[in-house]
C-alpha cells in the first residue's frame, strides 16, 4: 500500500458522505416499515412529475415518504460525485481513487436497483435493494477510515506480534452480521425466514461481542473506539430487535397494531441500527487488516535485511 499524506478536506468530504447517506437509508426503511415503496407507479418521475418539480411538500402519506426517499438519493449522488472528484484531485494512492470511483458507481447501481423495484412492481428487487445497501455505507465508511489522520499514523503505532488470528475474526464477524442483515431482508421483504433470523441473531451477538473483546484484549488504541460501539450497539440492536418482534408478531395479550407509530418506530430503528452495527464491523476489520498489513511488512523489511547482512557475515568469517 502507497502511503500518503494526510488531507482533512478530503477526509471531511468522506465523512460527509457517510453521513449524508444515512439519510436516503433512513428514508429507505421507513418507506418498507410503512409499505409505501409502491407510493408512485412510475420512476424516476413521480406521477408524471420531474424529481424537483413535484409538490413534495404538500404531499402527505406514503407519497411524501416515497419522494422524500427519492429526493435523498439524489443528494448521497451528488456527494458521491463530490467525494469522487475530491480524491481524484487530492488523492495519490491509486487505490483509494479507484475505491471512490467504485462508490460512486454503487450508488447509481442502488438508484437504478429502486427505480426497477418500481417500475416492475418486484418486492424480491426491493430486498436486493435493502440489502445492497448495506454494502454501500460499509464502503463509504470504509473510504473515511482509509483517508483519515490514523490511517497514516498507524504506521507509528506498531505492533509486536502478529494480527492474523484477529484479522480472521474481524472478517468472519463481518460476514455473520451482513448473513443476519440479509436474513431481516427477508423477514421484511419477503416474510420469510424467520425462525431463521431471530435464531442466527445469537450467533451473529456472540461474534460481535468476542470481537470487540479481542479487539481491546490487542491494547491497540485504534480499536477502542469501533470495538466499544459494537458492544453497545449489540445490546440496543438485541433490544430493538425484541421490541420489533413483538410489535410486528404480538407477545402475550399485546395485539400486533400494522402501521402503529409503535411498530413503524420499533422496525425503523431496527433496522438502521442493524446497519450501523454492520458498518461498524467493517470499520475495525478494515482498521485490524491495516495493522496487520503493516505487521507483515515490518516483518519483511527485517528479512530482507536478514538475507543482505547474511553474505557480510559469513565474508567476514572467511577473513
Amino acid at each position: 500500500m502507497t502511503e500518503s499524506a494526510y488531507n482533512p478536506w478530503l477526509h471531511r468530504v468522506a465523512v460527509l458522505t457517510a453521513c449524508v447517506a444515512l439519510l436516503p437509508i433512513g428514508m429507505g426503511a421507513l418507506v418498507t416499515t410503512r409499505d409505501a415503496g409502491m407510493a408512485f407507479r412510475d420512476w424516476p418521475t413521480s406521477d408524471g412529475y420531474g424529481m424537483f418539480s413535484y409538490p413534495w411538500l404538500q404531499s402527505v402519506g406514503d407519497k411524501f415518504l416515497e419522494h422524500g426517499h427519492r429526493l435523498a438519493g439524489v443528494l448521497i449522488g451528488l456527494a458521491s460525485i463530490a467525494l469522487c472528484v475530491a480524491a481524484a484531485f487530492a488523492e495519490r494512492r491509486n487505490w483509494v481513487k479507484a475505491l471512490a470511483v467504485v462508490a460512486l458507481l454503487a450508488v447509481i447501481a442502488q438508484g437504478l436497483l429502486g427505480g426497477q423495484r418500481v417500475r416492475l412492481d418486484a418486492r424480491g428487487l426491493a430486498f436486493v435493494h435493502g440489502s445492497f445497501a448495506a454494502l454501500v455505507y460499509a464502503l463509504l465508511a470504509s473510504i473515511a477510515v482509509v483517508t483519515s489522520r490514523r490511517w497514516r499514523d498507524a504506521a507509528t503505532i506498531g505492533s509486536g506480534h502478529s494480527l492474523a488470528p484477529l484479522q480472521v475474526l474481524a472478517i468472519a464477524t463481518a460476514v455473520c452480521v451482513f448473513v443476519q442483515y440479509v436474513l431481516g431482508g427477508l423477514l421484511r421483504h419477503q416474510g420469510l425466514a424467520p425462525g431463521e433470523h431471530l435464531g442466527f441473531a445469537f450467533i451473529a451477538a456472540l461474534m460481535v461481542v468476542w470481537l470487540a473483546l479481542a479487539a481491546t484484549a490487542s491494547g491497540i488504541h485504534w480499536f477502542r473506539a469501533p470495538a466499544a460501539i459494537l458492544a453497545v450497539a449489540t445490546l440496543a440492536q438485541l433490544g430493538l430487535g425484541a421490541g420489533a418482534w413483538f410489535t410486528k408478531f404480538g407477545f402475550g395479550d399485546q395485539v400486533a397494531v400494522h402501521g402503529s407509530p409503535m411498530q413503524v418506530a420499533m422496525r425503523t430503528s431496527h433496522v438502521l441500527m442493524g446497519m450501523l452495527l454492520f458498518a461498524t464491523t467493517i470499520v475495525l476489520a478494515v482498521r485490524v487488516c491495516r495493522m496487520q498489513w503493516l505487521h507483515g511488512s515490518r516483518a519483511r523489511r527485517v528479512g530482507d535485511q536478514r538475507v543482505m547482512a547474511a553474505p557480510v557475515a559469513a565474508t567476514g568469517v572467511m577473513r
